[in-house]
Protein backbone atom coordinates (compact mmCIF):
# COMPACT_ATOMS: atom_id res chain seq x y z
CA UNK A 1 0.00 0.00 0.00
CA UNK A 2 1.47 3.44 -0.93
CA UNK A 3 2.35 6.08 1.78
CA UNK A 4 -0.87 8.04 0.41
CA UNK A 5 -3.25 5.24 0.71
CA UNK A 6 -2.09 4.94 4.31
CA UNK A 7 -2.68 8.29 5.35
CA UNK A 8 -6.19 8.32 3.64
CA UNK A 9 -6.57 4.87 5.59
CA UNK A 10 -5.64 6.34 8.73
CA UNK A 11 -7.96 9.53 8.78
CA UNK A 12 -11.14 7.03 7.67
CA UNK A 13 -10.04 4.99 10.78
CA UNK A 14 -10.18 7.88 12.88
CA UNK A 15 -13.20 9.16 11.84
CA UNK A 16 -15.03 6.05 12.03
CA UNK A 17 -13.75 6.22 16.01
CA UNK A 18 -15.01 9.65 16.20
CA UNK A 19 -18.41 8.56 14.68
CA UNK A 20 -19.02 5.99 16.83
CA UNK A 21 -17.87 7.61 19.90
CA UNK A 22 -19.86 10.48 18.77
CA UNK A 23 -22.89 8.26 18.80
CA UNK A 24 -22.48 6.62 21.96
CA UNK A 25 -22.30 10.15 23.81
CA UNK A 26 -25.53 10.74 21.95
CA UNK A 27 -27.05 7.57 23.07
CA UNK A 28 -26.05 8.15 26.92
CA UNK A 29 -27.53 11.77 26.29
CA UNK A 30 -31.07 10.21 24.72
CA UNK A 31 -30.85 7.54 27.79
CA UNK A 32 -30.11 10.18 30.59
CA UNK A 33 -32.99 12.69 29.17
CA UNK A 34 -35.75 10.09 28.55
CA UNK A 35 -35.20 7.74 31.68
CA UNK A 36 -32.62 8.96 34.54
CA UNK A 37 -34.39 12.55 34.25
CA UNK A 38 -37.41 10.61 34.97
CA UNK A 39 -36.08 8.57 37.83
CA UNK A 40 -35.01 11.65 39.21
CA UNK A 41 -37.78 13.27 38.80
CA UNK A 42 -40.30 10.92 40.32
CA UNK A 43 -38.39 10.61 43.49
CA UNK A 44 -38.42 14.53 43.68
CA UNK A 45 -42.28 14.60 43.53
CA UNK A 46 -42.88 11.70 45.49
CA UNK A 47 -40.77 13.20 48.02
CA UNK A 48 -42.89 16.99 48.10
CA UNK A 49 -45.99 14.77 47.56
CA UNK A 50 -45.48 12.95 50.80
CA UNK A 51 -44.49 16.51 52.17
CA UNK A 52 -47.62 18.12 51.70
CA UNK A 53 -49.48 15.41 52.79
CA UNK A 54 -48.17 15.38 55.92
CA UNK A 55 -48.80 19.37 55.97
CA UNK A 56 -51.94 18.79 55.34
CA UNK A 57 -52.62 16.25 58.25
CA UNK A 58 -51.05 18.52 60.51
CA UNK A 59 -52.77 21.73 59.59
CA UNK A 60 -55.68 23.20 62.00
CA UNK A 61 -59.13 22.45 59.93
CA UNK A 62 -60.02 25.33 57.62
CA UNK A 63 -56.34 26.99 57.32
CA UNK A 64 -55.11 27.15 54.05
CA UNK A 65 -51.40 26.82 53.17
CA UNK A 66 -49.98 26.13 49.29
CA UNK A 67 -46.61 26.93 49.13
CA UNK A 68 -45.64 23.22 49.08
CA UNK A 69 -48.76 22.46 46.31
CA UNK A 70 -52.44 23.17 46.45
CA UNK A 71 -53.36 19.37 45.74
CA UNK A 72 -53.01 16.21 42.98
CA UNK A 73 -54.31 15.81 39.57
CA UNK A 74 -55.48 12.39 38.79
CA UNK A 75 -55.82 11.72 35.25
CA UNK A 76 -56.83 7.75 34.37
CA UNK A 77 -56.56 7.52 31.10
CA UNK A 78 -53.01 9.25 30.80
CA UNK A 79 -51.68 6.40 33.69
CA UNK A 80 -49.54 8.66 35.06
CA UNK A 81 -50.60 8.05 38.78
CA UNK A 82 -50.90 11.43 41.53
CA UNK A 83 -49.08 14.51 39.96
CA UNK A 84 -48.45 16.86 42.38
CA UNK A 85 -49.38 20.69 40.89
CA UNK A 86 -48.10 23.63 42.45
CA UNK A 87 -47.20 27.03 41.28
CA UNK A 88 -45.39 28.30 38.39
CA UNK A 89 -45.00 26.35 34.94
CA UNK A 90 -41.45 27.31 34.58
CA UNK A 91 -38.61 24.41 33.54
CA UNK A 92 -37.32 24.22 36.96
CA UNK A 93 -40.71 23.81 38.35
CA UNK A 94 -41.50 21.28 36.16
CA UNK A 95 -38.23 19.27 36.07
CA UNK A 96 -39.35 18.14 39.83
CA UNK A 97 -41.88 15.72 37.49
CA UNK A 98 -44.90 17.70 38.71
CA UNK A 99 -47.49 19.99 37.14
CA UNK A 100 -47.71 23.62 37.41
CA UNK A 101 -50.85 26.45 37.28
CA UNK A 102 -49.85 29.25 35.55
CA UNK A 103 -49.07 32.65 37.22
CA UNK A 104 -48.69 34.55 33.59
CA UNK A 105 -49.35 35.38 30.86
CA UNK A 106 -52.70 34.54 31.76
CA UNK A 107 -53.32 33.89 35.65
CA UNK A 108 -54.66 30.47 36.19
CA UNK A 109 -58.31 30.77 38.36
CA UNK A 110 -57.86 27.83 40.91
CA UNK A 111 -60.60 25.51 41.58
CA UNK A 112 -62.09 26.65 44.48
CA UNK A 113 -62.34 30.35 43.31
CA UNK A 114 -65.37 30.10 41.63
CA UNK A 115 -65.73 30.37 38.09
CA UNK A 116 -62.71 30.65 35.46
CA UNK A 117 -60.09 29.03 33.97
CA UNK A 118 -57.91 26.03 35.69
CA UNK A 119 -54.63 25.81 33.72
CA UNK A 120 -51.72 23.71 33.76
CA UNK A 121 -48.56 22.71 32.32
CA UNK A 122 -46.48 19.77 32.53
CA UNK A 123 -43.92 17.81 30.62
CA UNK A 124 -44.84 15.21 27.53
CA UNK A 125 -41.17 13.78 27.91
CA UNK A 126 -38.20 13.54 30.65
CA UNK A 127 -38.46 15.00 33.98
CA UNK A 128 -41.73 13.13 35.00
CA UNK A 129 -43.22 12.87 31.87
CA UNK A 130 -46.67 13.75 33.50
CA UNK A 131 -48.60 14.56 30.46
CA UNK A 132 -46.95 11.78 28.08
CA UNK A 133 -50.30 10.17 27.38
CA UNK A 134 -52.43 13.41 26.99
CA UNK A 135 -52.76 12.42 22.99
CA UNK A 136 -55.14 9.21 25.01
CA UNK A 137 -57.12 11.55 26.35
CA UNK A 138 -61.21 11.41 24.89
CA UNK A 139 -64.53 13.23 25.30
CA UNK A 140 -66.14 12.27 28.51
CA UNK A 141 -62.88 11.09 30.25
CA UNK A 142 -62.35 12.29 33.99
CA UNK A 143 -59.84 14.64 35.14
CA UNK A 144 -60.04 14.65 38.91
CA UNK A 145 -58.21 17.45 41.23
CA UNK A 146 -57.72 16.55 44.94
CA UNK A 147 -57.35 18.75 47.31
CA UNK A 148 -57.22 18.50 51.21
CA UNK A 149 -60.87 18.96 51.76
CA UNK A 150 -62.35 18.45 48.33
CA UNK A 151 -62.11 16.23 44.98
CA UNK A 152 -63.51 18.60 42.15
CA UNK A 153 -63.99 16.17 38.82
CA UNK A 154 -64.33 17.34 35.41
CA UNK A 155 -65.07 15.28 32.60
CA UNK A 156 -63.02 16.07 29.12
CA UNK A 157 -64.93 18.22 26.28
CA UNK A 158 -62.65 19.39 23.42
CA UNK A 159 -58.81 19.04 22.38
CA UNK A 160 -56.54 20.91 20.27
CA UNK A 161 -53.60 18.47 19.23
CA UNK A 162 -51.46 20.95 17.74
CA UNK A 163 -51.23 24.64 17.99
CA UNK A 164 -48.75 27.46 18.37
CA UNK A 165 -46.78 28.01 21.61
CA UNK A 166 -47.43 31.74 21.69
CA UNK A 167 -50.96 30.74 21.77
CA UNK A 168 -52.41 32.30 24.99
CA UNK A 169 -56.12 32.24 24.47
CA UNK A 170 -56.14 28.70 25.42
CA UNK A 171 -55.76 29.87 28.90
CA UNK A 172 -58.57 32.52 28.69
CA UNK A 173 -61.12 32.00 31.44
CA UNK A 174 -63.49 31.30 29.07
CA UNK A 175 -61.85 29.24 26.73
CA UNK A 176 -63.62 30.20 23.47
CA UNK A 177 -61.35 27.61 20.99
CA UNK A 178 -62.80 25.15 23.18
CA UNK A 179 -66.42 26.30 21.79
CA UNK A 180 -67.43 27.72 24.82
CA UNK A 181 -68.71 31.24 25.38
CA UNK A 182 -70.12 31.73 28.84
CA UNK A 183 -68.27 31.53 32.28
CA UNK A 184 -67.58 28.12 33.82
CA UNK A 185 -65.28 26.32 36.01
CA UNK A 186 -63.27 25.14 33.60
CA UNK A 187 -59.48 23.23 33.22
CA UNK A 188 -56.77 23.17 30.71
CA UNK A 189 -54.38 20.75 30.46
CA UNK A 190 -51.29 21.72 28.15
CA UNK A 191 -48.33 20.40 27.36
CA UNK A 192 -45.38 19.85 23.92
CA UNK A 193 -46.10 18.12 21.30
CA UNK A 194 -44.84 16.58 18.61
CA UNK A 195 -43.58 13.84 20.90
CA UNK A 196 -39.62 14.62 21.58
CA UNK A 197 -39.91 18.22 21.01
CA UNK A 198 -41.62 21.44 21.99
CA UNK A 199 -42.21 23.34 18.44
CA UNK A 200 -46.45 23.40 19.25
CA UNK A 201 -48.34 23.03 22.39
CA UNK A 202 -51.20 19.91 22.61
CA UNK A 203 -54.27 21.29 24.73
CA UNK A 204 -57.30 19.40 26.71
CA UNK A 205 -60.15 21.51 28.23
CA UNK A 206 -62.32 19.61 30.75
CA UNK A 207 -64.98 21.29 32.65
CA UNK A 208 -66.13 20.70 36.33
CA UNK A 209 -69.51 18.18 36.86
CA UNK A 210 -69.35 18.01 40.19
CA UNK A 211 -67.14 17.88 44.13
CA UNK A 212 -67.27 15.85 46.65
CA UNK A 213 -66.12 16.69 50.20
CA UNK A 214 -63.13 14.49 50.94
CA UNK A 215 -64.11 11.61 54.31
CA UNK A 216 -61.88 10.65 56.76
CA UNK A 217 -60.32 7.92 54.80
CA UNK A 218 -59.98 9.77 51.87
CA UNK A 219 -62.33 7.51 49.54
CA UNK A 220 -61.59 8.72 45.94
CA UNK A 221 -64.62 9.32 43.71
CA UNK A 222 -66.35 6.79 41.77
CA UNK A 223 -63.95 7.90 38.21
CA UNK A 224 -60.90 6.91 40.60
CA UNK A 225 -61.65 3.55 41.44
Amino acid sequence: MSRARSRVAGVISVFGELLITAGVVLGLFVVYSLWWTNVLAEREASKQGDHMRDGWASTAPGALDTKDGIGFLHVPAMKNGEVLVKKGTDSNSLNDGIAGYYTDPIKSTLPWAGKGNFTLAAHRDGHGAKFHNIHKLKDGDPIVFETRDTWYVYKVYNELQETSKYNVDVLQPIPKESGKTKPGRYITLTTCTPIYTSDYRYIVWGELVRTEKVDADRTPPAELR
